[in-house]
């Protein structure tokens, strides 16, 4: 499957990847750039406990999920900055 990406960075995911692992409107993605230049996209579980879940493989786990909610946490309407 192949999808093409718009001016704005944005792209569509296929209805059938959608579907098999059900992705709905507001879902976050990860995108992961492996040591060997593949790109890998993960759907993350809105639980951070879950969402943390199996990233201690690859060093700095603890690092990586607390700078990513800080970054939600910033991107939040009303957020101080």
């Amino acid at each position: 499957m192949r999808s093409t990406i718009t001016a704005r960075g944005q792209t569509v995911i296929p209805a059938p990847i959608r579907a098999r692992f059900a992705l709905g409107p507001s879902q976050r993605l990860e995108w992961i750039v492996e040591d060997d230049g593949c790109i890998r996209v993960v759907p993350v579980d809105p639980s951070p406990v879950k969402a943390f879940r199996g990233m201690g493989s690859r060093g700095g786990s603890t690092q990586r999920l607390l700078a990513d909610r800080e970054a939600e946490r910033q991107a939040e309407p009303g957020a101080k900055r």
